[in-house]
């Protein structure tokens, strides 16, 4: 049956339910002969407003939905649907009379297909097949994507686990608390924290990078002081750059009132970041953080700059840098990830972020953040 379908997660098979929209009761009988025997199961409404209640109750695998219908005509009947983010994806299969010259219209309000009454049987089948094809596909790669997260969220949360309890240890042994121990092995725990911590930091990382894209990172928003928050960081952060005999700076006007609206603990996971960065790519010179209030146009916004004299990006990393998973060429790049966080972070405060780079010539990043 051409109705019938199965995918490589389930061993059943599933009745695809289509959803016929029209105020002409001839027509849905029709068309709802046609289709149940094809094995399809088919519901019908006559209006707009019902066809909106079913789908919001128990969404349809297809809609076949007349534009010409009185109150809420098939176009708005789309675009309320489409504006529904809670609906998982629904193909729509507009019925259009041959004297309306409205496909595009419908096809922009975000329909999938059209037809022509007097409807043609077997025109009318084939599109409900290809419909329905598209509908699983999507549903698949929807399915495996969710799969995919769900495992990493899982082995993210297990490795966590073993991970703190190793640090743990190791810092109760270096410590001295099971006994006093050689400089050689000393040397060697020292070695194995610093290695078990930046892992435990990049699951955390991973962690989160999973949350915003999974749609389950929960933000709250204040006003947050992003003077205070800056020296904040930079002082926790110094140490790494007097080490490296790096000047490390922060300039802003003192007169001015640098106040956001966002989730203090991400803000200051986005300067970490980008500072940290900043410090771990400088052999040698000066990081320098910047705050500006600015007017971009559309809201006021306060404009952060982390400029640093290192190495510089390459045009070919430069493409991906804020992508996850892929590192840079440099040999002290890490695991790619903390700039993908970074700019997700910045997206949902309404933010942008972007970086003006040369080889040899050091790299700004620039972040602008909305005062309201």
């Amino acid at each position: 049956m051409s109705g019938m379908n199965h995918t490589p997660f389930s061993r059943t098979r599933t009745i695809d339910r289509i959803l016929v929209v029209d105020d002409t009761l001839d027509n849905c009988l029709l068309i709802q002969a046609i289709l149940q025997d094809e094995g399809y199961q088919v519901e019908l409404a006559d209006s707009g407003k019902e066809a909106l209640r079913i789908i919001e109750q128990s969404p349809p695998d297809l809609i076949l939905l007349d534009v010409m219908m009185p109150e809420m005509d098939g176009y708005e009947v789309t675009r309320r649907i489409r504006a529904n983010s809670a609906l998982p994806f629904i193909p729509i299969l507009l019925t259009t009379a041959y004297d309306q010259p409205s496909v595009a219209q419908g096809l922009d309000t975000g329909a999938d297909d059209f037809i022509r009454k007097p409807v043609h049987f077997d025109e009318l089948l084939a599109r409900v097949r290809a419909l329905l094809r598209l509908k699983h596909s999507v549903d698949e790669r929807d399915q495996i994507a969710r799969q995919r997260e769900d495992f990493v969220s899982r082995l993210t949360h297990d490795l966590r686990t073993p991970l703190v309890a190793a640090d743990r240890m190791l810092n109760l042994m270096a410590q001295g608390a099971l006994g006093d121990l050689s400089d050689d092995v000393q040397d060697a725990i020292a070695t194995m924290i610093r290695s078990n911590s930046n892992l435990l930091t990049m699951v955390n990382t991973l962690l989160e990078v999973y949350r915003y894209e999974a749609g389950r990172k929960t933000l709250i928003f204040s006003p947050v002081n992003l003077l205070e928050l800056a020296q904040e960081v930079i002082q926790e952060l110094s140490p790494l750059a007097i080490d490296k005999q790096l000047a490390l700076k922060l300039e802003a006007e003192a007169s001015e009132e640098y106040i956001a609206k966002g989730d203090r603990l991400e803000l200051y996971r986005v300067l970490t970041n980008l500072i940290g960065n900043a410090i771990k790519f400088t052999d040698e010179g000066s990081v320098t953080v910047r705050l500006i209030k600015v007017d971009t146009g559309l809201v006021p916004a306060i404009k952060i700059e982390v400029q640093d004299t290192g190495a510089g990006i390459s045009d070919s990393d430069r493409a991906t840098l804020f992508e996850s998973f892929i590192p840079g060429k440099h040999k002290k790049s890490g695991s790619g990830l903390g700039l993908h966080l970074t700019r997700r972070i910045v997206e949902a405060h309404n933010g942008r972020i972007n970086v003006m780079t040369e080889p040899d010539q050091g790299s700004t990043f620039t972040v602008y953040l909305p005062t309201h």
